[in-house]
């Protein structure tokens, strides 16, 4: 059965200056993300992959182009509401967990809910539940230092779920990860998107994370050359 499009991209195109030049880094880039699809991106290093996704995530601007994320077109929206949308919908993971390490699990699975209006309780009741999705509840209270690297990347994914987003983001996941962990995280992301129909955008290096995705897309040189279905 087909979902709606939760992303829709038409002929979005983003340059960098690097002094007096114009670099182009995605050029008349279009493509829509259905509601509940695992996607993965890849690409050599410089195709355009990041951007592409700090685009989606509101992170960046395009210089032209359509971009249409749960039904706003979020490359009209000024700072402050571009922040706010952000807050509100796009969960992030990244290669290095960006983790706070003066504070513990608990600590920084919260964080996200500080923008919000819930009372301190019920902020309390969000990140222990996001922690029970990513089987860490029972290291609430330990510090990023007293974890593993794929029980930190856990935590940071427990972070990007706390909201109840309507879209997660994901650079690199696992490349900061042993193979186990790595696995392990690919598992949670793939019980997170089939469980809970939560729509992943996901940047790759790593041929092994991407075939857990549902679509593949590749980038070279800005541009979109291929797209594979994963069964």
């Amino acid at each position: 059965m087909d979902h709606p499009n939760i992303v829709i991209i038409d002929e979005l195109s983003k340059s960098y200056r690097r002094g007096t030049q114009e670099i182009p880094v995605l050029i008349d880039i279009s493509l829509n993300v259905q509601q509940g699809e695992f996607l993965a991106l890849m690409g050599p290093s410089g195709s355009g992959k990041t951007t592409l996704l700090n685009l989606i995530a509101g992170i960046d601007r395009p210089d032209s182009g359509r971009l249409i994320v749960g039904e706003i077109d979020i490359a009209t929206l000024n700072e402050s509401k571009l922040s706010k949308w952000r807050g509100a919908n796009v969960g992030f993971i990244f290669q290095f967990y960006n983790l706070i390490p003066v504070l513990n699990a608990l600590e920084n699975v919260q964080l996200p809910l500080l923008l919000t209006s819930l009372s301190r309780s019920a902020r309390r009741e969000h990140a222990i539940a996001a922690l029970e999705a990513v089987g860490l509840v029972d290291r609430m209270d330990h510090f990023p230092s007293e974890l593993s690297g794929g029980q930190q990347q856990k935590v940071a994914i427990a972070r990007a779920i706390v909201t109840d987003p309507l879209l997660i983001v994901a650079d690199e996941p696992t490349g900061d990860l042993d193979k186990k962990s790595a696995s392990d995280v690919l598992d949670l992301l793939s019980q997170l998107n089939e469980q809970f129909e939560k729509t992943i955008i996901m940047v790759t290096h790593d041929p092994r994370a991407a075939g857990k995705s549902k679509r593949v897309l590749f980038l070279d040189k800005g541009v979109l050359a291929d797209s594979l279905e994963n069964s």
